[in-house]
């Protein structure tokens, strides 16, 4: 950055100061009702105005981001595309909202520095979408492009106070979080910062006196599996763009590549040999593939784990950094072979690639190892054989799955973009269900989002019918008819690319209830979206003994710091509320959200069951080099 250039005509932005963030509050709670009563095709035209503006100052935008961000030009123009997009989805996705639907009321919008256009464009231009004024408080590295984003969306309409930049440290995100006014965050970042968000919003409830929504979107041990029949020539080139691409500064980085052993000693040289050829500087160069790290404290960081692993005996392979980049913030780039997953206790955000070699008898064990990460954000499979992409694709638990490409550079509305445990909390960036979390009384799910629930919640029906439970089994019901498992969207891509939208079962659900009503509301909830109830306490002795096909999906606990679960549903007092979300969010692990009911809900529709389903979309190069799969599997003599 040089504040001295004439080229910089963004100028000085100074950090907040506490009294700035409560001043800011107060006029976005006082534009609350204006903007939030503004019609849906007024709101979508502002955010298209400020689509066009940003595609026609984009050299601008390009040259800003190389200098603050130290992305490279290529990465600038992509990250302006997707923030483009951002603006033109949710547009879209606003007018097909249905009046009923209720803002949240301010929102805070906390951003990282990695995409420091294209997601802090995201989610304000999602919030505001969706009705919400925002306090837009950006990485306290990127400050400068903030601040341009916002001008521009204030030119194209945005009211002032319907939209505000607050500049500064992590304090000022701190003061943001606390304030009761905040109805709602999203965050992308760490995920060591997303825990400490969901713990300070565990401490007081929403306006509505319900949980304080959050949006967060974290990190990720993200691997690549790459077996026998792959074609070399296409693990390595999408193996280089997926780790070292962005100097590996992207929360869907490649960080470990597991090898079939049967051709890690071909392909690692071929790998290594590429890498070696990749220039690294100024990322204002054409010439340039990868740019300096953020900071000097993110080199040091990601500089000790590699020497770390070089002095415990790990064989690590990088060039040298040039003459060039012995001043800034440059790391050059890193392969080291791990014997196994457990050497790596956190994610490394930066370019070092770690590689592990597998046996083919050990597919199961290691996607096992994968997901036992507690990370659940991107994947990637390279083979030419069916059945293996089959298998894995049941077995992988991360939100976005790539088969046969590269793991990097979501597209909005084709890859909708998210990840589950450790990863983040969801609805996914960019997907069909992200502006819901902003409103409250949202409309039914579109038809394209229609779902069936499993087998087994039949047997749960026809039990409280035979129980005499009869309006718990009206709301089963109707839980029946709007359950969106199993949901499945083909969504748009090039030729030669296949776009799938996957809703799943997120796992075991918590059931917690001061009534026999609203707890049975709770397990038709659960059970209809393919989970497991984990009931605190005891089904209501009024039913009596539920069939033994039901007993071993419903299950019981009486200690909530040991008991594994994915997501809480909780009806009852506030003061029970307070307790309940402190106690889940101190909890070593994920986030884990917790849902009250909707006031004055229809049958079936008291839990918003989106929020018991897992998104999963999966990317797969139809048109892979090494030709159709199908072709392996001709017989000698058969007609080609």
């Amino acid at each position: 950055r040089n504040p001295a250039d004439p080229a910089d005509r963004v100028g000085e932005v100074r950090d907040a100061t506490p009294e700035d963030v409560a001043a800011a509050i107060a006029r976005a709670e006082a534009a609350r009702s204006d903007w939030g009563r503004t019609p849906a095709d007024i709101r979508a035209e502002c955010l298209l105005r400020a689509a066009d503006a940003m595609e026609e100052c984009r050299l601008d935008l390009v040259g800003l981001i190389a200098r603050e961000a130290g992305r490279t030009l290529p990465n600038a123009i992509s990250e302006i595309r997707e923030a483009v997009d951002f603006l033109r989805y949710y547009a879209a996705e606003s007018r097909d909202r249905s009046c009923s639907e209720t803002p949240l009321g301010p929102v805070a919008c906390i951003s990282p520095w990695n995409f420091p256009l294209a997601i802090f464009t995201g989610q304000i231009a999602a919030a505001l979408a969706a009705g919400n004024p925002v306090l837009a408080k950006p990485a306290e590295e990127t400050p400068l492009i903030a601040a341009e984003a916002v001008r521009i969306l204030h030119a194209a309409g945005i009211p002032r106070d319907a939209l505000q930049l607050l500049p500064g440290s992590g304090e000022t995100g701190a003061l943001l979080v606390a304030d009761p006014r905040i109805a709602g965050v999203a965050f992308t970042g760490s995920t060591a910062a997303a825990r400490a968000i969901a713990r300070q919003l565990a401490e007081r409830l929403g306006p509505d006196g319900r949980p304080v929504p959050l949006i967060a979107e974290t990190g990720g041990q993200n691997a690549l599996v790459a077996d026998s029949s792959a074609l070399a020539e296409q693990v390595v080139a999408d193996v280089l763009t997926s780790a070292f691409d962005s100097a590996g500064q992207r929360c869907s980085a490649l960080r470990v590549l597991c090898l079939q052993e049967d051709v890690a000693d071909r392909t690692l040289p071929m790998l290594k040999g590429a890498m070696d050829e990749l220039a690294l500087g100024d990322p204002r160069r054409l010439a340039t593939d990868i740019g300096p790290v953020i900071s000097a404290e993110a080199a040091r960081t990601i500089t000790a784990h590699v020497d770390a692993m070089r002095a415990a005996g790990r064989a690590v392979h990088g060039p040298a950094l040039l003459p060039d980049c012995t001043r800034g913030n440059f790391v050059a780039p890193a392969v080291i072979e791990i014997e196994s997953l457990g050497e790596l206790s956190e994610e490394v955000f930066g370019p070092v690639l770690h590689v592990l070699r597998w046996r083919r008898d050990t597919l199961d064990a290691l996607i096992d190892s994968i997901n036992g990460t507690g990370y659940g954000l991107t994947f990637g499979l390279q083979t030419r054989l069916d059945d293996t992409t089959e298998q894995v694709l049941t077995r992988a638990k991360a939100g976005n799955i790539y088969v046969n490409r590269n793991m990097i550079g979501a597209v909005v509305g084709a890859q909708p973009f998210g990840g589950h445990g450790l990863s983040g909390t969801g609805p996914k960036a960019g997907g069909p269900l992200y502006l819901r979390r902003f409103v409250t009384n949202a409309a039914q799910l579109p038809p394209a989002l229609a779902g069936k629930p499993p087998v087994a919640f039949a047997a749960w029906r026809q039990f409280l019918a035979a129980s005499g439970a009869d309006d718990a089994a009206a709301d089963a019901a109707a839980c029946a008819e709007l359950t969106p498992l199993g949901a499945q969207i083909d969504l748009p891509g090039p030729v030669g690319e296949r776009n799938t939208y996957r809703l799943e079962p997120r796992g075991t659900v918590l059931c917690m209830a001061a009534s026999e009503a609203g707890l049975l509301r709770q397990v038709s909830a659960a059970l209809c979206t393919g989970n497991r109830p984990l009931i605190l306490g005891e089904l209501p002795a009024s039913l009596g003994s539920p069939p033994p096909s039901l007993r071993d999906l419903l299950g019981t606990t009486t200690d909530l710091r040991v008991a594994a679960f994915e997501a809480a549903l909780f009806d009852g007092a506030p003061a029970d509320l307070l307790t309940l979300c402190p106690a889940l969010a101190a909890r070593e692990g994920a986030i884990i959200p917790v849902h009250a009911p909707e006031r004055d809900a229809e049958p079936g529709r008291s839990y918003r069951l989106e929020w018991l389903v897992r998104e999963k979309t999966i990317s797969i190069n139809t048109a892979a080099m090494g030709g159709n799969a199908s072709l392996m599997a001709l017989e000698e003599d058969d007609p080609v």
